[in-house]
């Protein structure tokens, strides 16, 4: 059993005493329904008061939206359910997918708001008179426990997001750090990047809820900006690792024994990754760019390995400013303010685009739609008292679980805990609570259970049980501020709750049977259509918002590929595919800057790579290069050489690099030849110019 700390402790005491104040106060007020404050608290309480206040923030406001839709919609269609039916699914699954498309802590609001409606307005279709006095009493009581939880949690031992986020951030670093350690010291140079190493660009993803909430932590707001810049340039590390690991793998092939010069570059850079902090960055990040300045200025773009050793020196240059980059803004985060930062690199990486597949999305928030009209029609089929109940459960356990990929399990586990919730509000309805005679025996019985229920909250892993069954207990058992016990009405509505999440359980599972596979697929067809589109000139040529995209799909392919055994999907290297992207938008970039005849080689190129990447999506799977792309990218790598020389430095350093990502294995190109005859003309698919 996992020892607690004192500080999950306070946070089960905190959690405690914000219920019981909100329960005395509500029962102070004569609200009709006092165990919604109650369970407001447990809902919105985190162990940082950052979370709690966010959450807490974005609950009154999904909760006022909701119980809005529910005053409006109501009397409008109260004579006929049918059609409240229809918008009370269509709501629901539009806000829903509202929530998916937001990821960070303001997408509760939607999906809260979303299922606050039928919540609200299909209990009240038997009285439609008094849909205004319930919506309004859920909003007052909901919102009186969201305020004794946010005055608690800030007032009492309040614990900052500052410090989880610090931590994360320096186990990503140290993770980080010992891949490029591996890299420079060649056990990890490799064309290829293992799939272990791409987790990191899920773990930078991973950050962005906790940095939407910073702006609420009282420590914490003042360095948002930078927790923002931190982020982007986190992210932008792992594709630069992963082209300093492919280029120095190619440097190793083309001789035998690395310079000395190369060699103890290479170890200092490593021992500074390894072991350096951010007192000493700038000083120590100097010294490292002018020695790679000097041996730079020490080789001309005369042949293969030139080139290759050129890049590889150019990659270390943006890892080194990344890495230094990343310790100041460590340390500016560290101490909780918000400073200007004078020695930060003028590039600019925000690396703010995201990827949505919105079709899917929409799928997924169909699926939900379709599945409460059906409860709405076994409600109304069947005229069951209780069915308004059954069919709000299923708003909720649909929604709760929609943007994962296989919903179906979880919904089984709400299930579980749900029913455990049931005989356990039993036991306190007809066998503790009639013992209690007065507000403090009420609170002395249910202490040692929600005392429990805060310290499961304090683990990730249990935290979902800890609340679900708190806010269950206390909405079942239905605290009033005087005992009352009515053995029918707690089955009617216990049966209901079971039986609406049994049903989203059995639903979701038909209608939902796709997961992890299915959307790896997709998000690899869409890179594949993004990088097609971007080599014909049919997408901005933008370099930072493709990264983004690229690495943001990355961030939510790896977690699934970890999850299947397929050969063709767990081979994938996205790492590689950032690489390409940034030389593809280079070559968008530059080439109106060439000779013609450079040009023209260089929109040959451009033609191959999109129809490489449009032969994928149409066989549905990856292909292997086709040889005649790598004699383009040859003749356009010898014709810039021999027509621009250095002044084309980057043009020549992307072509290298498509070769090195479409070829990693073939020999070395004779720059001094003349360009091969090219292939026969090919349809044009570059936009034009």
């Amino acid at each position: 059993m996992m020892a607690h700390s004192w500080r999950d402790w306070a946070f089960s005491g905190k959690a405690f005493l914000a219920g019981m104040l909100a329960l005395y106060i509500a029962m102070a007020l004569d609200l009709s329904r006092p165990y919604w404050a109650l369970s407001a608290v447990y809902i919105v309480s985190s162990p940082f008061s950052g979370a709690t206040k966010s959450k807490a923030l974005y609950r009154i406001l999904g909760t006022l939206l909701g119980a809005g839709a529910a005053v409006f919609f109501v009397p409008l269609f109260v004579n006929a359910p049918e059609l409240l039916s229809l918008v009370v699914a269509l709501w629901t699954g539009t806000l829903l997918l509202i929530s998916m498309l937001d990821r960070t802590a303001r997408s509760y609001v939607f999906m809260l708001a979303g299922y606050t409606l039928p919540l609200i307005a299909l209990p009240s279709l038997d009285a439609p008179d008094t849909v205004f006095a319930t919506a309004l009493a859920r909003s007052e009581e909901i919102a009186l426990g969201i305020i004794c939880a946010s005055v608690v949690n800030s007032v009492i031992f309040p614990a900052s997001l500052n410090a989880q986020f610090g931590s994360r951030i320096q186990g990503w670093l140290s993770d980080a750090g010992s891949w490029a350690d591996e890299i420079l010291r060649g056990e990890g140079a490799s064309p290829t990047t293992p799939v272990k190493r791409q987790q990191l660009a899920t773990d930078v993803a991973g950050l962005d809820l906790l940095i939407s909430q910073l702006s609420y932590d009282l420590e914490a707001r003042d360095v948002v900006h930078h927790a923002r810049e931190l982020r982007g340039r986190l992210l932008m590390l792992l594709p630069v690792f992963s082209s300093v690991a492919d280029r120095l793998h190619a440097v190793r092939q083309g001789c035998d024994r690395l310079p000395e010069s190369l060699t103890g570059l290479l170890s200092d850079v490593a021992d500074w990754f390894k072991t350096g902090g951010p007192s000493d960055a700038a000083q120590r990040a100097q010294v490292l760019l002018d020695r790679m300045a000097q041996q730079q200025a020490a080789h001309q773009l005369h042949g293969w390995n030139d080139l290759v050793f050129s890049g590889l020196l150019m990659r270390l240059k943006v890892a080194v400013e990344l890495w230094r980059d990343c310790l100041l803004l460590q340390d500016r985060i560290a101490n909780g303010r918000h400073t200007t930062v004078d020695t930060l690199s003028d590039r600019h990486f925000s690396v703010a685009s995201r990827h949505f597949d919105h079709a899917f999305l929409a799928l997924k928030a169909g699926i939900v739609v379709v599945g409460i009209v059906v409860a709405c029609a076994i409600w109304i089929g069947l005229e069951w008292s209780q069915g308004a109940g059954f069919v709000a459960m299923v708003a909720v356990a649909c929604s709760f679980f929609a943007a994962q990929d296989r919903p179906a399990p979880m919904i089984r586990f709400m299930l579980v805990w749900t029913t455990v919730s049931v005989f356990a509000s039993f036991v306190y309805l007809f066998g503790i609570l009639p013992f209690a005679t007065n507000f403090e025996m009420m609170a002395l019985a249910l202490a040692p259970f929600l005392l429990l229920l805060g310290l499961k909250m304090t683990n990730p892993q249990t935290a979902v049980i800890g609340m679900l069954v708190a806010v269950n207990v206390a909405t079942l058992v239905g605290i009033q501020d005087r005992y009352t016990a009515d053995f029918e009405s707690f089955a009617n509505g216990g049966v209901a709750t079971v039986l609406g999440i049994a049903f989203a359980y059995v639903w979701i599972s038909v209608a939902h049977p796709f997961g992890a596979r299915l959307a790896a697929k997709r998000l690899l067809r869409s890179g594949w259509r993004d990088l097609a589109d971007t080599a014909a000139g049919l997408r901005s040529a933008d370099s930072e918002r493709l990264a983004g995209r690229i690495l943001d799909r990355l961030g939510q392919l790896v977690p699934r590929l970890a999850a299947l055994n397929e050969r063709e999907l767990v081979n994938v290297d996205g790492f590689a595919d950032v690489r390409l992207a940034i030389n593809v938008v280079t070559l968008q970039e530059e080439r109106r800057r060439l000779s013609v005849e450079s040009a023209a080689s260089v929109s040959q190129v451009l033609v191959a790579v999109a129809d490489h990447y449009r032969r994928q999506l149409r066989a549905g799977r990856a292909q292997d290069s086709d040889a005649t792309l790598m004699v383009l990218i040859d003749n356009g790598l010898q014709t810039v050489v021999h027509k621009e020389g250095d002044e084309a430095r980057r043009v020549i350093d992307a072509l290298v690099g498509l070769r090195r990502v479409f070829f990693p294995q073939a020999s070395a190109p004779d720059l001094q030849a003349s360009p091969q005859p090219l292939p026969q003309p090919q349809t044009p698919s570059i936009a034009a110019e």
